[in-house]
């Protein structure tokens, strides 16, 4: 199936068939979470994989449609970071410095520009700029799950407080942004054969 056609056959389960998705195809989707692009590769987020029955099962009331959570493979929680703290850009640059091979000192200019952008933003501005690299990541999760067959449903209908308190979230430095169900669709989701409907190009395009 090429990237068309997957993205053609994708749309929005409202009920999957309970079946799970194989750990390989899983870490495949989840790898393409982990590779998004991220504004300064500060990557200000999380991904909070649900698998276990009894997690999803306390789960389900803080959700307003929560058919998809009782019924999918697995539930993905995408939480932003609402601050960046010092230590968090040092363990960055400290993994970088490993990963690269590359002496912490000649990274300081990049580093310094780091702290001098983020310490110009006030709290609201930092969280609102991690929301939107979030954002990229569940785009790359939807579109990597298409490409491995596998359904998917974003959602952002549910109760934020109910959701921090089960997932153990610390609300003064990070809050859930939104969750994405990964599964297989159920045959009883009528859902899947009304055909997808898009703005036409030259409603959508404009070349210039």
């Amino acid at each position: 199936m090429n990237y068309l056609e997957a993205l053609s056959r994708r749309y929005s389960v409202k009920k999957f068939n309970t079946q799970i998705i194989p750990q390989e195809t899983l870490h495949n989707i989840l790898e393409s979470g982990k590779l998004s692009a991220s504004s300064l590769g500060l990557q200000p987020y999380k991904i909070v994989v649900v698998e276990s029955e009894e997690m999803k099962q306390k789960l389900i009331p803080a959700f307003y449609n929560p058919s998809q959570i009782s019924t999918c493979s697995h539930l993905i929680v995408i939480i932003s970071k609402k601050t960046i703290e010092e230590n968090y850009i040092k363990g960055y640059f400290n993994h970088i410095s490993e990963v690269r091979e590359t002496p912490l000192e000649q990274l300081d200019p990049f580093k310094n520009s780091i702290k001098q952008h983020i310490n110009q933003k006030t709290q609201d501005e930092i969280f609102n700029w991690a929301e939107k690299q979030s954002y990229i990541v569940l785009a790359n999760l939807m579109y990597a799950a298409a490409i491995e067959n596998i359904d998917s449903c974003p959602m952002e209908g549910f109760r934020q407080d109910l959701i921090e308190e089960i997932l153990n979230i610390n609300p003064e430095t990070e809050k859930v942004t939104v969750t994405l169900a990964l599964g297989y669709r159920s045959e009883e989701d009528y859902f899947q054969h009304m055909k997808k409907v898009r703005k036409p190009n030259e409603k959508l395009f404009k070349f210039i």
